[in-house]
């Protein structure tokens, strides 16, 4: 199980993801960092739209951020996401195989 198993926190990961999801925290955490600067990226894209008053594409980058956070989260809730070297994020009691 220590061969499939991340050193990362699960608390840690789903905690970062629920409050700071749509910044993209928890993916740099995870070292995942692609995935970070993409979630980063649509967020301030998000607060570059409506502060120049363009309401409906600041609506769109925000939504497009908050599913992904969403679908993220449910996979790190469920156990069935790895970190940036490739090793599952697991959640207290989960079996790896």
């Amino acid at each position: 199980m220590e061969g499939l198993a991340s050193s990362k926190s699960y608390a840690i990961a789903v905690s970062l993801s629920g409050v700071f999801g749509v910044v993209g925290i928890h993916q740099f955490y995870l070292g995942r960092y692609a995935e970070g600067v993409i979630d980063l990226s649509l967020f301030c894209f998000t607060l570059y739209f409506y502060f120049t008053d363009q309401l409906l594409l600041a609506l769109l980058f925000f939504v497009i951020d908050a599913i992904h956070t969403l679908i993220v989260t449910i996979m790190l809730m469920t156990g069935s996401i790895k970190d940036g070297r490739g090793k599952y994020v697991y959640y207290p009691g989960q079996e790896l195989n």
